[in-house]
């Protein structure tokens, strides 16, 4: 996945995801977008208190007031980077996959790495919030810089993901 609207509805939903499962956040997908103008990021960084107020009341999505003020803080900082620089961010972070096998079973796979770490390091630097190396790492996954899918997996196999 590319193009940092792209890259930004992804770190959103992912912070949203933080404490919760991802069917959670899944479910409540076409809420975000809608309630979140399509995760636009130069029109969530125009949000306001009022909108906050209005995402605090809505039911199609998950009313947590720090990941909400987290997701329209990003916003304005992903506002403020060049036009694809958030993409090239995150994908610089992108391991090479030569290094490091297929995962054979769910243990093997990890909730952070060295690179989700830096990246997560880096995203703070630049001053966005609620981005852990665990969450980074999910991103990451997310994404398609990792694959995670298990040797035995019919995706890997078929070559669907490199």
């Amino acid at each position: 996945m590319r193009g940092d609207d792209a890259l930004y509805e992804r770190l959103s939903l992912e912070a949203f995801q933080s404490g919760l499962s991802w069917i959670t956040v899944l479910r409540r997908r076409e809420g975000f977008l809608a309630a979140f103008a399509g995760f636009r990021i130069r029109a969530v960084a125009e949000f306001t208190d009022e909108d906050v107020r209005r995402l605090l009341a809505d039911p199609c999505i998950i009313r947590n007031r720090s990941k909400i003020t987290a997701v329209i803080h990003n916003a304005t900082v992903a506002a403020e980077l060049a036009e694809g620089e958030l993409d090239e961010l995150i994908w610089s972070y992108a391991p090479d996959h030569a290094d490091r096998p297929a995962p054979r079973t769910l243990s093997e796979v990890p909730a952070t790495t060295p690179e989700s770490t830096a990246l997560a390091r880096d995203l703070k630097k630049r001053g966005f919030r609620f981005v852990g190396p665990t969450t980074a790492y999910a991103l990451m996954q997310a994404c398609g810089l990792v694959n995670d899918h298990l040797a035995d997996c019919h995706v890997r196999r078929a070559g669907h993901l490199r």
